[in-house]
């Protein structure tokens, strides 16, 4: 069974379009730091479904689609004393953090905006739209997600 997913990255840091451009549009999703999130990338399966969501930008926007397409795997940033991601407490032995890997599958030609997609009925308990909420990595029902396909659709 197919489960989808939020991923959230500033596009300062890694935007969709740096996806578009990486080697066959594929990438790791690393650096996640935070228990919750990262129980949420073990729990993902190949074939699952994301949407690429733009942080911290003007306007934050939904802005495409990737999929799953390596389960997780050791988070090796964590090791690495020079990467902004190191964890002196993460080893080869025992790993505290996780990545997948996920494929481009689909850039929306109009991203969808936070703002617009709060006033959307059906969207009213999505983990994103949930005051305080700041997860990088979120689920996404499956009602959901079919709203949001449709706004992508309906805004070409």
């Amino acid at each position: 069974m197919r489960h989808y997913w939020l991923l959230k990255s500033e596009p300062s840091t890694f935007s969709i379009g740096d996806l578009a451009r990486a080697p066959h549009k594929t990438t790791c999703w690393e650096g996640v730091r935070n228990y919750q999130a990262r129980n949420f990338l073990k729990a993902m399966a190949v074939g699952d479904l994301a949407f690429f969501y733009h942080s911290n930008a003007a306007p934050p926007v939904i802005a495409g689609v990737v999929e799953v397409v390596r389960a997780a795997y050791p988070d090796y940033f964590a090791w690495r004393s020079r990467s902004v991601y190191f964890d002196e407490h993460s080893s080869k032995d025992n790993p505290r953090w996780v990545m997948v890997d996920v494929c481009l599958r689909n850039v929306f030609r109009r991203p969808l905006p936070l703002e617009h997609l709060r006033t959307v009925r059906g969207l009213e308990k999505m983990e994103l739209l949930r005051k305080g909420s700041r997860l990088s990595v979120q689920p996404v029902r499956d009602r959901e997600w079919a709203v949001i396909l449709g706004l992508s659709h309906a805004a070409r």
